[in-house]
């Protein structure tokens, strides 16, 4: 016998008997319908603790990281991050340079910011520190151990790279990357994407180590350029010298041009052309 339609119901529609609840915005429909409340499966100590890893959870604690991020790091002073492999021995030249890279950056009044860990980012905390500069660690939670190298004194650990990363874009004035890995990769080239795209402005991206960085850079112009995927001028946007002090004129130079092209502060938040923890826009 064929089943009847009703006319004023279109085809592939829910029917009146159609199981369907609210959870609040949400609309549940047949499988989905569940006996608990929302309220309910929250008292009911006896419940699965599984919810703790659920996805509307880890909003809340990327929440968290961002609120402990902006609340540790909203007074920080002017400040550069330094990236670099974690695998640099102490006893390597990139170790040295790192060092003395964290030193000139505090005797010129720069907090250095690090990723926390061994190697290059311990020798640039540790120049720093030495120095009797602001030494920040900026850590991330891996599947090995790594805990914040001895020479931080403003540390923080994050779950999420999203988050921390956005800590090292919104607190710094410019980044010097050291020879490294595929983390070191990931921030420059995202450091290089920000400043093409005006996410930020004046900006620096200084690469210390030219024998490391030459063959990248000529990858960049006969592949990249040479194929159009970017201009001329975007090769502009990096830095590149062995020498610390270069480094930091270097960075000088776009913090004083910065200060120049900020817009005037208005009366709420910290006065952006004053206060040179305000940071590029972000």
């Amino acid at each position: 016998m064929p089943m009847s339609i009703d006319p004023e119901r279109l085809p592939g529609t829910p029917s009146d008997h159609t199981p369907e609840k609210q959870r609040g915005p949400v609309t549940l429909r047949r499988g989905q319908v569940q006996a608990t409340t929302t309220d309910q499966r929250l008292l009911d100590v006896r419940g699965p603790s599984d919810w703790v890893h659920t996805d509307p959870w880890r909003v809340l604690r990327i929440q968290s990281e961002f609120v402990e991020g902006f609340g540790l790091l909203a007074e920080l002073p002017r400040a550069i991050s330094v990236f670099g492999s974690a695998r640099t021995p102490r006893d390597a030249p990139e170790y040295a340079l790192g060092r003395a890279l964290g030193a000139k950056l505090a005797e010129a009044g720069w907090a250095v910011i690090t990723g926390g860990g061994p190697g290059a980012m311990e020798a640039a905390n540790r120049g720093a520190s030495e120095a009797g500069g602001l030494s920040v660690g900026l850590g991330i939670e891996l599947p090995f151990e790594q805990s914040l190298n001895d020479w931080v004194d403003l540390g923080l650990n994050f779950r999420y790279f999203f988050a921390r990363k956005t800590m090292f874009v919104k607190y710094s004035q410019g980044f010097v990357i050291l020879p490294g890995g595929f983390g070191t990769m990931d921030e420059l080239f995202e450091a290089l994407t920000l400043v093409q795209t005006r996410k930020v402005n004046q900006f620096p991206v200084v690469l210390m180590g030219t024998t490391f960085w030459q063959p990248l850079l000529d990858w960049l112009k006969g592949s990249l350029l040479g194929s159009s995927y970017i201009s001329a001028g975007d090769l502009d946007l990096i830095h590149v010298t062995d020498d610390v002090a270069d480094a930091v004129s270097v960075i000088q130079a776009a913090n004083g041009e910065r200060d120049q092209t900020l817009p005037p502060a208005t009366g709420e938040g910290r006065q952006a052309s004053q206060d040179p923890a305000a940071g590029p826009e972000s």
